[in-house]
């Protein structure tokens, strides 16, 4: 079911849901407001006015007042005046949802009529703008205390802590990160086995191989990357 109705001078072509914007309304943002110039209800039993349906109205919820598009206005003035003048402007409006289309009883409802500024006074006018005002100002001050606090929870955070260096060879030993496959992690499993130079590496037996493969859980991890002949080679310096 769709409804064409009248305000602020113009027609819209109405369904339940639709969002609308419209010439500023008297009406705060989530009032409920009730059109009642109706000049067309369509749908299975269509309606039309003459120039209204008796008894018909659209309901509708403030969502918020707005601004809509600028608009420049230009004006140069030819010949001996040569000037020109540039203005802008922006049509102050509400935004609405369609919600209940009534066929008829809308003049018995309780619903406030959707009334354009025009039709009422300056200071009613006045103080729905200060309320606006208001509004705008309180949200932008909760979205600034959302942000502080998001700033506030991201510096509280823990520095992430920055990756351990290997701790330097002790007196003697090599450098056993040299060896291709070698990091810090398994040279700090090394020396705490007691193996610090390259000669010692090279030095190592299958068995030795297979022990320490097991202890350190290499898992063919030294013959795999040839430690012993890598270490052989580093320690001809």
């Amino acid at each position: 079911m769709f409804a064409v109705i009248k305000t602020g001078g113009k027609q819209y072509k109405v369904q339940s849901g639709d969002m609308l914007r419209v010439e500023r309304l008297a009406a705060d943002a989530g009032e409920t407001v009730q059109f009642n110039e109706v000049l067309m209800l369509g749908g299975d039993s269509p309606k039309l006015g003459a120039p209204l349906i008796a008894g018909a109205g659209v309901q509708a919820e403030v969502v918020d007042q707005i601004k809509g598009e600028k608009v420049i206005h230009f004006v140069k003035r030819r010949r001996k005046h040569s000037s020109k003048r540039t203005k802008g402007h922006r049509q102050k409006l509400t935004l609405v949802k369609i919600g209940e289309i009534l066929s008829s009883g809308a003049d018995k409802s309780d619903v406030k009529a959707a009334i354009g500024t025009g039709s009422v006074s300056a200071a009613a006018v006045t103080a729905m703008e200060e309320r606006y005002a208001l509004n705008k100002t309180d949200q932008a001050e909760m979205a600034k205390r959302v942000k502080n606090n998001q700033a506030e929870e991201k510096s509280a955070k823990p520095a992430k802590a920055k990756k351990a260096k290997a701790a330097p060879a002790a007196e003697g030993a090599d450098d056993l990160s040299k060896i291709s496959g070698v990091g810090p992690v398994i040279v700090g499993k090394l020396n705490g086995e007691g193996i610090t130079t390259f000669a010692q590496i090279a030095a190592w037996t299958d068995a030795d191989v297979e022990a320490i493969e097991e202890k350190l859980s290499f898992k063919g991890r030294v013959g795999r990357e040839d430690w012993i002949a890598q270490a052989k080679e580093l320690a001809k310096g």
